[in-house]
């Protein structure tokens, strides 16, 4: 299981990072790899990723969403995809913005990429995309576009 985390601040205030990052739709436009997000309901988001040649796709479902702080996800079939992303209030003018994903490679290519850092770089650049898209997005348009729905976190059997 490859383990990834990363920070960036971003010059825009929490809302509009927020809400840019729940536009699902748009991260090929600062994702490497994705090459679509279609969004099925609330929840449910379908992935189509191609890496060094290798298509992939797979459903994930959104496990938690809380406008302003969260976004949870983890994917239901094929890949082995888990993350969360959460943003935290500077400043009036910026946020910062944790990403930790976990995945599973698979395939030689995947775990060679893993062993040398690469998905670490990947993410750091994603990163740095997303910032240079949010700081030049009016922070009206960013948020007109947004979701603002929330979803909780499911208990298990005990009702943790």
């Amino acid at each position: 299981m490859a383990e990834l985390t990363d920070r960036i601040d971003v010059e825009a205030p929490i809302s509009a990072v927020y809400s840019l990052w729940t536009q699902f739709e748009r991260f090929p436009e600062f994702m490497g790899g994705v090459d679509s997000v279609t969004q099925q309901g609330d929840d449910m988001l379908h992935w189509e990723v191609s890496i060094a040649g290798i298509e992939r796709e797979f459903d994930a479902k959104i496990t938690e969403q809380h406008m302003d702080e969260r976004v949870a996800w983890q994917s239901v079939d094929g890949e082995m995809h888990a993350g969360v992303v959460t943003f935290h209030r500077i400043d009036d003018a910026h946020t910062r913005v944790m990403l930790q994903m976990d995945w599973q490679p698979q395939g030689a290519v995947e775990h060679v990429g893993q062993l040398l850092g690469i998905d670490d770089l990947q993410i750091m650049r994603d990163l740095h995309r997303f910032k240079k898209i949010a700081e030049q997005t009016p922070s009206e348009q960013a948020v007109d576009a947004g979701w603002e729905g929330d979803i909780e976190r499911p208990t298990d059997a005990s009702g943790n």
